[in-house]
């Protein structure tokens, strides 16, 4: 499996309530054995995980199930990663 950054920027509509289902998200993907690490920025303005999948079309897939994608509360971008 390749590892995929996954980066989730707040857009002006943020929804404070998709807080809680993101980390309920995140802990689904550390259960499946997908998610490395996940963490927030410390300006508060975001964040980022660390996915694990086949390829950037599953990533994607993956990281678009994310509440804070599906409620546009959050630009969610997901790059390729050769972290070492």
């Amino acid at each position: 499996m390749n590892r995929y950054l996954v980066l989730t920027l707040r857009n002006p509509q943020f929804d404070p309530d998709m807080i809680d289902p993101h980390y309920a998200f995140l802990d689904r993907l550390r259960e499946q054995g997908r998610l490395e690490l996940a963490g927030p920025f410390g300006d508060g303005m975001g964040g980022a995980y660390l996915l694990h999948a086949g390829d950037i079309d599953e990533a994607t897939a993956m990281a678009h199930e994310d509440p804070l994608h599906r409620s546009g509360s959050s630009t969610v971008t997901v790059r390729e990663w050769a972290a070492k």
